[in-house]
């Protein structure tokens, strides 16, 4: 029995020896296997600043492609934001104080030149006119009666005299109050679409107050303010893109009025693009943005931006000369949507690295 309990004794310290040893084997591999990865990340760091430092060759080719040189066209533009407006677009007001009467016509509705929009409560001026027109009739009996005297020789001159200009300051008064009258109809003075009312029956509606406004949407414009450095490169025919945001459409037009006179307060100049056209369908006040052409070429060279590097001694780009790179020296023009004009330092056909250049070193080794 006694036997027994030590062979059990020694099974249960032989297997706690042996978890623990386990224990600390995978812990010790855990370890190593940190510094392994630790040891790779410092060594492939080093490899990339020695070879930058020194520019000796790495030892593993870097994976790129490239892009055969080829002349294309480029266009450089100016991009303004503006806004779409009426040549005819025209609030209208009231000519005369008084309080609205009648409105005839709605919000969308199509008007003609002189046609009533609205009007306004005329009885004062209405009274005024029986008055005057009763007086008239009055001062125009004592007037045939005095011409008939005066014919006659019976009466004075003056009396004849007195007649004649009473009866023609009631005429001048009846020809004011029916020209006062006239303007309590407001009426439109151009011919197109009713795109706001502004009046209420009952209100009381007064000179320079907003009230109602026609735009003929048959006539209008796109206006910009363009900055002052472009005034010699921005005239009159110079060809636009105009595109609108908000109808995600764009259409192609020319400038038909390039200011001649700089703003002094925010230093730009007018530009105007005449649109007598129905492509899209526009509205007074939206907005759009316009790209000018300032610049374009015919046949040269271009790649994207970002592939051309530039150092304060100047800029390069990466090509391949068999399976080694070769950094190589350019002249970039104008800059546009991500792509660059090259003017000088590369030629047709040549292998430039477009993608991989990252990181590359002049003499590395590469792989198409």
């Amino acid at each position: 029995m006694k036997n027994f309990v030590y062979i059990l004794l020694s099974a249960v310290l032989l297997s706690s020896c042996s978890s623990d040893e386990l224990a600390k084997k995978k812990a010790k591999l855990d370890e190593l296997k940190k510094q392994e990865t630790e040891i790779k990340t410092q060594i492939s760091t080093l490899e990339k600043e020695v070879a930058k430092l020194s520019g000796t060759k790495t030892t593993a080719p870097h994976e790129v492609s490239v892009t055969k040189m080829a002349t294309t066209s480029f266009n450089h533009y100016i991009e303004v934001q503006a806004h779409v407006d009426g040549d005819e677009n025209i609030a209208v007001s009231a000519e005369v104080p008084g309080t609205v009467n009648k409105i005839n016509v709605r919000v969308g509705d199509h008007v003609t030149k002189g046609s009533v929009l609205a009007e306004l409560d005329n009885q004062t001026y209405v009274k005024s006119l029986d008055e005057l027109q009763n007086a008239r009739d009055f001062a125009n009996t004592l007037y045939l009666k005095q011409k008939a005297l005066w014919d006659q020789k019976i009466g004075t001159e003056v009396q004849y005299l007195q007649a004649k200009n009473s009866l023609e300051s009631i005429d001048r008064k009846i020809s004011t109050v029916r020209e006062q009258l006239a303007m309590t109809k407001i009426k439109a003075p151009i011919s197109g679409t009713v795109d706001a009312m502004e009046l209420k029956v009952g209100q009381m509606f007064s000179p320079g107050m907003p009230g109602v406004r026609v735009v003929n949407l048959d006539e209008l414009k796109v206006k910009a303010e363009v900055a002052e450095a472009y005034i010699s490169k921005v005239k009159k025919g110079d060809d636009v893109e105009i595109n609108f945001p908000d109808l995600a459409q764009s259409i192609k037009a020319k400038i038909t009025y390039s200011g001649k006179v700089i703003d002094p307060l925010n230093r730009t100049f007018g530009v105007e693009i005449s649109l007598n056209q129905k492509a899209v369908e526009l509205h007074p006040n939206m907005v759009a943005i316009i790209k000018i052409a300032d610049y374009a070429a015919k046949e040269t060279f271009v790649l994207p931006a970002s592939v051309v590097q530039t150092t304060p001694e100047g800029s390069y780009v990466f090509v391949a000369d068999g399976n080694v790179a070769r950094k190589k020296s350019v002249t970039i023009g104008k800059n546009y949507k991500g792509q660059v004009e090259v003017t000088g330092g590369i030629s047709a056909g040549d292998p430039v690295i477009t993608t991989g250049y990252q990181d590359l070193v002049d003499g590395q080794p590469i792989k198409l």
